[in-house]
């Protein structure tokens, strides 16, 4: 077993050693529970026996108040029956030891004579691997690698603690990720067991469900979907005083029913704070039993759920709304383009005995509601997402961008309009909660925004309060001019990220004012927050929210934006390392692509058919000496005036690829932009300058 996964005991063990320092450095165990805080010695020898269990003492008054995975400098003292408590004097910056890379043995060389690591991370050095510390890693083996003391010319060397895999030969470049970044993907046993004990249906916890069977729900997913974790259903008011409105019900897996308040199941899910997606696998937030089976709302199968009833008008304005703990089953489970085909009028044999009873009311429920949406003006920048298919090695076969249906809007609007419900509801029942938060465009990029659409002769104002409506205008009138891919670049950057947070602070993109995350509690843990949170608010059982955990919410926010970041990031970053090995054969091969960034070191591009992501560097751009112009977000030739601008269509050719770190170089073949009083043109004016780019080597020299 791990060592992470030996942590979750909630009783430490004694000491089995001899004695620790009265100061030292100890790691809090990353997934402990953050009230009942347990470290172990910082570096503990792998060799020695199984370290010590440290409990931590926070008092209220403590300077210092560690959480769960920080490092402390600790004062620590030993009970007569050898247990180790500790107070925090000081949290530590965490330096990981760990490293990833990829084991080279020289051609020529024996195994034995040792061998080189390219870390993934290029920013670090290679490092040198005896032939007695490979442990049995190969040429061309992912490995992870502890860090050792450097050897002649101060030569950094490691050993080798565990072999991943081969990248090219099998399917683990998305482990590359989850080991860089430190992404739990092994839940403890613990965790593993309540999930093999739990059964359906859960354990009542005073909750008296409402027997809504008798409700056709329907399921509306991608094709590829494991887990499904919300059900609709919509029918025309049978109330004469709302003519034309509609009854839609959102329902959503009661995943609180199964997974309790201080679990291991919990406590897993808390670490992670979200699933992960990559192209070959998911790591859950909790274990497949759960996910994909007792909470995943299969068709025919019975669920208990916690669902929301809104009650509109013909225009999509909410009239009413209330949250029930309920027994749904689902009628009918649809992939986008199934549902989308049967909106068009051209249902398939599964779809076609529910088209007049389930999806034309839904569907005319949505037409109300996409009235309410073309109303309330959120931010529109619909931009392609592109999705990698991989062959049966893991690796890459193509990339596509899915058809963008009506029928995912449809699910996106009524998914919207129940998290809207959720966070009122809270707020009116008075019961604390983690709102997504998403903050207007900071003043600071608002203003490079204006330089940037000033330069292009476009008006925009940011003297009064700016709105989502704004830059849709914008967007709207450059739709059909040669700058539209640009200025949406630029629009996309000027945003903020969002967030979690126990503060509302409202959401910028969608334009509300009360926003929080319902809809996916089997992959989102503020999402299961939310629930307990309703559960308590609406008096749903004794399963909801409670006092110790609404004053963890700052902490429990943070936490959950960060994993929301890291999991991003892994995905990015998985992309890049499979498009990276997918082009690798291709050096010296053209590409059609977009300037997608510009610095003052080079530009990047974004290539048309696979959206992979390269740089080019400044010397690549043509014969004369480049200035980055930050305001037009651009680099403009000193001489010529001739400019690569953001957004501008233009042909690479790809000159290097390092499959391992993600990273791909081009050379620039096309021209730039030549103003067309080129014959006129004056040097780009000091002031304007962000730093020059390098000269372009001379004829036969690139």
């Amino acid at each position: 077993m791990h060592k992470r996964d030996r942590a979750d005991s909630t009783r430490p063990k004694k000491l089995r050693t001899g004695r620790l320092p009265r100061v030292g450095v100890l790691d809090i165990l990353p997934d402990c529970d953050p009230d009942r805080l347990v470290a172990i010695p910082a570096n503990w020898p792998d060799d020695a026996d199984e370290a010590p269990r440290i409990i931590i003492r926070v008092k209220r008054n403590d300077r210092a108040v560690p959480g769960p995975g920080e490092r402390i400098l600790a004062r620590m003292t030993r009970g007569k029956d050898g247990q180790y408590e500790a107070r925090a004097m000081k949290i530590l910056p965490v330096r990981s030891r760990a490293r990833i890379g990829v084991v080279r043995i020289d051609r020529g060389k024996k195994q034995s004579a040792g061998a080189r690591l390219l870390p993934i991370d290029r920013k670090q050095r290679e490092m040198f691997i005896a032939g007695g510390d490979l442990n049995g890693a190969g040429d061309g083996d992912l490995v992870e690698v502890e860090t050792m003391a450097g050897g002649r010319m101060m030569t950094p060397t490691a050993r080798v603690k565990k072999i991943i895999g081969n990248p090219v030969s099998e399917k683990v470049i998305s482990l590359i990720a989850l080991h860089d970044l430190e992404i739990p993907h092994h839940f403890c046993e613990q965790a593993l067991k309540e999930a093999e004990n739990a059964f359906s249906p859960p354990p009542s916890a005073g909750v008296e469900r409402e027997d809504w069977l008798h409700i056709p729900f329907l399921t509306i997913d991608p094709a590829s979907a494991r887990d499904h974790d919300d059900a609709v259903f919509a029918k025309q008011d049978p109330d004469m005083k709302n003519p034309g409105g509609f009854i839609v019900c959102v329902a959503i897996a009661d995943v609180a029913a199964h997974v309790k308040t201080g679990s291991a199941m919990d406590r897993e899910a808390f670490l992670r704070g979200n699933s992960v997606y990559f192209p070959d696998r998911v790591i859950p937030m909790l274990p497949e039993r759960i996910s994909n089976d007792l909470c995943s709302l299969k068709e025919g199968e019975e669920r208990p759920a916690l669902a929301v009833r809104m009650v509109i008008d013909s225009n999509g304005k909410r009239l009413s709304h209330s949250f029930h703990r309920v027994n749904i089953r689902i009628a009918l489970g649809l992939s986008y383009t199934q549902a989308q085909a049967a909106f068009d009028g051209k249902p398939d044999e599964k779809a076609a005995p529910f088209l007049e009873s389930v999806l034309l009311p839904l569907w005319r429920a949505y037409l109300a509601m996409r009235r309410a949406r073309n109303r309330r003006a959120p931010l529109d920048l619909d931009l392609p997402e592109r999705r990698i298919v991989l062959d049966e090695n893991g690796l890459v076969e193509r990339v596509f961008i899915p058809a963008r249906l009506e029928a995912n809007r449809l699910i996106e609007e009524m998914m919207i309009a129940a998290n809207v419900c959720a966070a009122r509801t809270l707020e009116e029942h008075k019961v604390p909660l983690i709102y997504r938060v998403h903050e207007p465009p900071a003043p600071e990029k608002l203003s490079a925004l204006k330089d940037f659409l000033d330069s292009m002769d476009i008006g925009f104002s940011t003297s009064a309060s700016v709105r989502p409506d704004h830059f849709n205008r914008i967007m709207q009138r450059q739709r059909s001019s040669g700058n539209f891919q640009q200025v949406c670049e630029m629009i996309l950057r000027t945003q903020s990220q969002a967030e979690y947070s126990p503060q509302n602070q409202g959401h910028f993109g969608l334009n509300l004012n009360h926003y929080a995350h319902f809809t996916s509690p089997i992959r989102r843990y503020a999402d299961l927050v939310i629930h307990r949170g309703l559960i308590r608010a609406c008096k749903l059982g004794d399963d909801g929210l409670g006092d110790a955990e609404i004053e963890k919410l700052k902490e429990i926010s943070e936490h959950i934006s960060m994993t929301e970041r890291r999991a991003m990031a892994a995905e990015r970053q998985t992309n890049d390392r499979l498009i990276a090995v997918f082009l690798s054969s291709k050096i010296n091969a053209r590409f059609s692509a977009t300037i997608s960034g510009v610095t003052r070191s080079g530009l990047f591009v974004k290539l048309d058919e696979t959206g992979a992501d390269g740089f080019v560097p400044a010397f690549s751009l043509g014969r004369d000496y480049f200035v980055h112009v930050e305001a037009e977000q651009a680099m403009i030739g000193e001489k010529t005036g001739e400019r690569f601008r953001l957004g501008d269509p233009v042909e690479v050719k790809l000159v290097e690829a390092l499959p391992m770190a993600g990273s791909l170089r081009f050379e620039m073949l096309s021209g730039g932009d030549i103003p067309d009083n080129a014959a006129d043109h004056h040097p780009v004016p000091r002031k304007a300058r962000r730093g020059r780019g390098r000269k372009s080597a001379r004829p036969g020299k690139r």
